[in-house]
């Protein structure tokens, strides 16, 4: 019997760019996945299935073993922090900017700060590594209220065009990581499946070099 491999991709904006890369690379589903219910599907070539997660939810599936290979941004990657997993290719798709933000023109209050976001690893991190001491209140979403309302002195979010921040009265401050959209390989299945595997990866940098 063939060896499987399941490839988890994310559900939303970057499955609509994630989809074509792979047809690039030679792998496309047999039916429309934005328009069916279903969860796996079948691909051109037999032993390749697809499932369509949430994008949290995709190191999770491929650390566990779940999925072989998965597809998530690296905000995600990195709020997650996963072990056990191989970063070998950088999609280069839903590119943006994971950055700080709070009301134009006021500072950061001295001392302890309040920081809303969904981020909440990231954001520990990085305030510990500033040396600002921070309490996180986790949102998820809206966070550009979060200052308005007096909730939080400053949040952490995905910053794309900064049109949003704009019209509700806040500025982009500091760059916490460039995000974009990574290809994330189980080391389990590297070793256990790397003859099916690491073609997929040199077509697929081929289709990124050519997108």
């Amino acid at each position: 019997m063939s060896q499987q491999l399941i490839i988890a991709l994310s559900k939303g904006r970057i499955l609509d760019e994630t989809l074509p890369l792979f047809e690039k690379a030679g792998i496309y589903p047999l039916e429309d996945v934005r328009k069916s219910r279903k969860l796996i599907f079948d691909t051109n070539i037999e032993q390749v299935k697809l499932i369509i997660i949430r994008a949290t939810d995709v190191p999770t599936y491929v650390e566990l073993g779940a999925a072989d290979i998965g597809v998530a941004g690296k905000d995600v990657l990195m709020e997650h922090d996963a072990k056990g997993v191989y970063e070998p290719l950088d999609l280069n798709i839903a590119r943006c900017r994971l950055m700080t933000a709070g009301m134009k023109g006021q500072e950061r209050p001295q001392g302890r700060i309040r920081v809303a976001t969904k981020f909440v690893n990231v954001a520990k991190r990085y305030y510990a590594e500033q040396g600002v001491q921070a309490d996180i209140i986790k949102l998820y979403g809206g966070m550009e209220l979060a200052p308005i309302m007096h909730l939080a002195d400053e949040i952490v979010d995905i910053v794309d065009t900064g049109n949003t921040l704009k019209a509700n009265g806040l500025e982009a401050r500091e760059d916490i990581a460039q995000i974009s959209t990574r290809l994330v390989v189980s080391q389990g299945a590297m070793k256990m499946k790397h003859q099916m595997i690491q073609p997929l990866i040199e077509r697929l940098a081929a289709a990124v070099n050519n997108n």
